[in-house]
């Protein structure tokens, strides 16, 4: 059981909050947290990159000159990889790259990442996040009270809020997730985790197919 301090948006502390970590995950599986980010990374690929091969390329199939009797190289037709404007040896095509690994697995990364973050002493805890209209001063000023302005940070709220967005969409390196939408990438993304109790709070809820267990 450990109690962090809960600030508000004033860099105050107004109060604290207890949280038994094993709630949240039991340990730290670096493979498991490097397979998902890795999957991530490669479900965010276009794989739109093409290039021709000597086949598509316009021109004759003929010899540039015959094979002998010349005094020069051999050569074969101007579509040859190794002629300028030939196609490629081993051109590009447009592939997919998404996979997905199971379920459960994505989920207890989660899980573990954001674990990883109260273990790194990387989360700051705030009561809730109060901008009545869309204005970057106000999530700067608030990042500079907590401590945090000078490294990436990521806003967890409760619920989704577009002023908020909105406020802090032109903050560099910050950026701004509700709790239902966080996953091991946003989170190990972004170095300071800034989360309000009421994120947290849906945070510590066991996963929903635990949650629906058959009886």
């Amino acid at each position: 059981m450990v109690s962090l301090p809960v600030h508000n948006q004033a860099g105050q502390q107004v109060g604290t909050y207890e949280l038994d970590l094993n709630e949240i995950a039991s340990g730290v599986n670096k493979q498991l947290l490097h397979d998902v980010v890795v999957m991530y990374e490669a479900n965010r690929r276009v794989g739109t990159a093409r290039s021709r091969s000597r086949g598509e390329i316009v021109g004759s199939t003929k010899k540039l000159y015959k094979q002998k009797g010349t005094g020069r190289a051999r050569m074969g037709p101007k579509r040859s990889p190794i002629r300028r404007g030939g196609g490629h040896a081993f051109a590009k095509v447009p592939r997919e790259w998404r996979y997905q690994l199971p379920r459960k697995a994505i989920q207890l990364a989660t899980r573990m990442a954001l674990l990883s973050k109260f273990q790194d002493d990387q989360v700051t805890l705030v009561d809730a996040w109060a901008v009545s209209e869309p204005k970057t001063k106000t999530v700067v000023n608030a990042l500079k009270a907590l401590g945090v302005s000078d490294r990436t940070c990521l806003l967890a709220v409760d619920t989704h809020s577009p002023v908020l967005v909105k406020s802090a969409r032109n903050i560099q390196e910050v950026a701004v997730s509700t709790a239902a939408d966080l996953n091991a990438y946003v989170l190990l993304h972004q170095r300071q985790l800034v989360l309000t109790k009421g994120a947290l709070d849906q945070l510590r809820k066991p996963p929903r197919a635990e949650v629906e267990a058959p009886q």
